[in-house]
C-alpha cells in the first residue's frame, strides 16, 4: 500500500501479489481481509472502495 503511494483498488494489489484477477472469485477474498483490516484501522477504506494505508 505505501509503495503505492496513493489510494489502490483491490485489483491493482491481487495484481501485485500475482493473483489471477481476471477471475472476480479470487479477488473477494483478498477484498475481505482487505476490509478487515479497516475496520481494525490497518488501512482507511474510501467511499469510492479504495484503499489506502494509515500514517
Amino acid at each position: 500500500m505505501r509503495a503505492a503511494g496513493g489510494p489502490v483498488q483491490v485489483k491493482a494489489v491481487g495484481e501485485e501479489l500475482g493473483l489471477e484477477v481476471g477471475v472476480r472469485g479470487k479477488l473477494e477474498p483478498l477484498r475481505a481481509k482487505m476490509t478487515k483490516l479497516a475496520d481494525r484501522g490497518w488501512l482507511h477504506k474510501r467511499p469510492d472502495g479504495k484503499f489506502t494505508a494509515r500514517l
